[in-house]
């Protein structure tokens, strides 16, 4: 059967990256971990997350993560963004604006509340606009902000 998953290149951090992802991420299992030694890093990992499988590779230090590629995780609410992006950030992670983050293995995210697909996409043309401009001016989004927006409060 075909199937596509993404394979994530890692310098050397393989073993920490896979368990930093599945202890954040509620839904998540380590399908397959292949070492060269039972000592020795994991050369290759298979893991999913939310349903989504992974590949992991730990291939070197010759090519890093860039934000031409980044993960999409739809919150139900305020809580779970703000746990995936105290989460994400924490440890040397960067936070970016619009609801992007960099988690400590440089990986992009966006953080992103299913309430914003609500205020930019609603009917009201002019809301849709205020919420965007919202938007566009915070790091971690925050529903509560959106919907006034949108609401012109």
């Amino acid at each position: 059967m075909t199937s596509i998953k993404p394979c994530l290149w890692f310098d050397d951090r393989i073993d920490e990256a896979i368990e930093f992802y599945t202890k954040t991420f509620k839904n998540a299992k380590v399908t397959n971990i292949n070492r060269s030694a039972p000592d020795k890093p994991a050369f290759t990992a298979e893991f999913e997350l939310e349903g989504q499988k992974f590949m992991a590779l730990n291939g070197g230090p010759q090519f890093k993560f860039n934000e031409s590629v980044s993960f999409f995780v739809t919150c139900a609410d305020q809580a779970e963004v703000d746990y995936f992006w105290s989460t994400m950030t924490a440890d040397g992670g960067e936070e970016s604006m619009c609801g992007w983050l960099k988690d400590k293995f440089g990986l992009s995210w966006q953080i992103v509340p299913k309430q914003l697909f609500e205020t930019l996409g609603g009917s009201d043309a002019a809301g849709r606009d205020r919420a965007m401009q919202a938007m566009l001016k915070m790091h971690k989004l925050v529903v509560a902000d959106l919907q006034k927006a949108y609401a012109g409060a």
